[in-house]
């Protein structure tokens, strides 16, 4: 490789070589050249000779390559670090990028500075049978330890040849065998980072050894005691990851495992699902929305049915409260028209005692009176004063009687305005006869 030193190096060794003949020549054109010290000959003889030559034993370590060396004696060595190397004269140099990119480059995108270019997108199938494509990035780091990448350059002699027959194949792998672990379904249903992480547990680690499972779904049209008729049979399936005796996921080591290649960045770019998946997303889609305009309409069809019985229900609580209102108050009428009347007897009574009272009060003085006057008379009143004792008594009577206030209301007979009825005439006539036969018997 003819680098600037090289081209410096031929330039002055060809100077020194153009100093040495001028000396030996008579022309007068090399005189000049002639006059020239040897010492500074000899500088540009060895020094363009060291610097054409320094290709051989000298090489510029760019940053970001590490670089695989071969002595002529088949001495191995390695150089990660940048700067200007040393080497034996004559080693053959080998330059690797430190870190390769993989990535699914489809027509019209750029590809600039991208090692490994997928021209499409990874085809995959998830365990429901639904097919899509995968555009991936990958980034891996070539092994950092001499041993390990001594023995990577030695098996692949050539970066592209890790590139093309190792790293691209192990990432196409990896990915299908990803999708065979997700149903489409659920990808979609939120399992996106599930997916990725898988991915790049699977790239660095080694793929998970699994196994699938298939399952029978029996669904009846009608569940009777003696007879089921079945409806369908759905057949579902399942990855599970198998265990050591550890309980830890066995693994499969892969091309990127054993070299110790790492995996510094896995990204899932797109996943295109098949297009009769998505035609089937977008009728499940539509289904589920037509679904929700109708619950949303039972549900408000609910609500109305809710209020019409509730304002019955308070249209009739209302009515009851008014009936039960007028039953309170006739109730109360009731119940005061019949206090009044208990009430009204009650005085009735009240007044008969009074009036009977106050007459039996009239006929004790009546008799007291009597008595005094029949004591008189006995003790010698002459008939001019006994007939005199009589009239008084007889006009006392009747003004006790004419004073006296009888009932006015009586079960049977009614009072008249002005007068006590006839059961009062009849009450002072037997007190007066009482009263007046005492005072006339000799």
């Amino acid at each position: 490789m003819i680098t600037l030193l090289t081209i410096v190096g031929i330039i002055l060794f060809a100077l020194s070589i153009l100093i040495m003949l001028s000396k030996f020549s008579s022309s007068e054109k090399s005189t000049g050249l002639r006059n020239l010290p040897r010492a500074l000959t000899l500088i540009l003889f060895f020094g363009g000779g060291i610097l054409m030559f320094a290709s051989t034993y000298m090489f510029y370590a760019k940053p970001g390559f590490q670089y695989y060396i071969i002595s002529p004696f088949g001495t191995k060595s390695v150089s990660f670090e940048s700067g200007y190397k040393l080497t034996i004269p004559f080693s053959r140099v080998q330059e690797w990028q430190k870190f390769v990119d993989i990535k699914v480059v489809l027509e019209g995108e750029p590809d600039e500075g991208i090692e490994g270019i997928i021209p499409e997108e990874i085809p995959i199938r998830f365990i429901d049978q639904v097919t899509a494509g995968v555009k991936i990035s990958v980034r891996m780091q070539i092994p950092q330890d001499p041993a390990s990448f001594i023995r990577l350059a030695e098996e692949f002699r050539e970066p592209m040849n890790l590139v093309n027959n190792t790293l691209i194949p192990t990432v196409r792998e990896q990915t299908i065998n990803t999708g065979y672990m997700f149903k489409a379904q659920d990808y979609i249903s939120g399992a996106a980072a599930d997916f990725r992480v898988t991915l790049d547990e699977q790239l660095k680690n080694g793929g998970y050894s699994i196994e699938r499972r298939e399952f029978m779904d029996t669904v009846y049209a009608e569940i009777q005691e003696e007879k089921r008729e079945i409806q369908e049979i759905n057949s579902r399936y399942e990855v599970i990851k198998r265990l050591d005796e550890n309980g830890m996921p066995i693994r499969v080591e892969h091309d990127i495992k054993k070299n110790n290649i790492l995996v510094s960045q896995v990204i899932v770019d797109q996943v295109n699902l098949e297009s009769q998946f998505k035609k089937r997303l977008e009728e499940q889609r539509d289904i589920s929305a037509q679904k929700r305009i109708e619950m949303q309409k039972i549900e408000t069809a609910k609500t109305t049915q809710q209020r019409i019985i509730a304002e019955g229900e308070r249209d009739k609580a209302a009515e009851r409260v008014a009936q039960e209102k007028e039953q309170v108050k006739a109730l109360i009428a009731i119940e005061t028209q019949k206090k009044q009347e208990v009430t009204k007897k009650e005085l009735a009574k009240i007044a008969f005692e009074t009036a009977k009272l106050e007459a039996m009060s009239v006929k004790v003085k009546a008799d007291a009176k009597a008595y005094e006057n029949a004591k008189l008379v006995k003790a010698g009143l002459t008939p001019q004063e006994r007939a005199e004792i009589d009239k008084e008594i007889a006009i006392g009577v009747a003004e006790a009687m004419s004073a006296l206030n009888l009932p006015q209301v009586y079960i049977g007979s009614s009072a008249k305005s002005g007068q006590n009825g006839i059961l009062a005439e009849l009450l002072g006539a037997e007190f007066a006869k009482k009263m007046i036969k005492p005072s006339g018997k000799k």
